[in-house]
């Protein structure tokens, strides 16, 4: 195996692993779906999220750079494109997000929270809560 597979491979793997959902689909109502995205989204469930990736793939880059400087561009080559297909599936983690919440709360518990998150009441509970916590 060359050396640029023996790099390739694991960062394929690596930001692949990252990204993915493990958590295995089980039949649910579709409205019962619906309230489970609309909870997530109001919530802001997955934002946390959103700078892994690439927060992972500057790191895996650096180091992998570090142990094989002289493959830096096919290293940074295929990490940056391997983040943007990974990237593209940012749609699959609200999914699994969404089935999750599906599976921990009813459709009403599910509606309930959206509406609440969606108020200004919920918003402002989201927005200043975090600071009333870390005081």
């Amino acid at each position: 195996m060359s050396a640029a597979a023996r790099i390739v491979r694991p960062i394929a793997v690596a930001l692949f692993l990252a990204q993915a959902g493990f958590a295995q689909a089980q039949e649910i109502a579709a409205t019962h779906l619906a309230a489970a995205r609309s909870a997530v989204t109001a919530i802001h469930a997955t934002d946390q999220f959103d700078g892994i990736l690439s927060q992972a793939a500057d790191a895996l880059k650096t180091q992998l750079i570090q142990k094989n400087p002289d493959l830096l561009d096919l290293i940074s080559t295929t990490v940056d494109e391997t983040v943007l297909q990974l990237a593209a599936r940012r749609a699959d983690l609200e999914k699994e997000a969404a089935n999750l919440y599906a599976k921990t709360f009813s459709e009403q518990e599910l509606n309930d929270i959206a509406a609440f998150y969606s108020s200004a009441s919920g918003k402002k509970l989201l927005e200043d809560g975090r600071s009333c916590r870390a005081n």
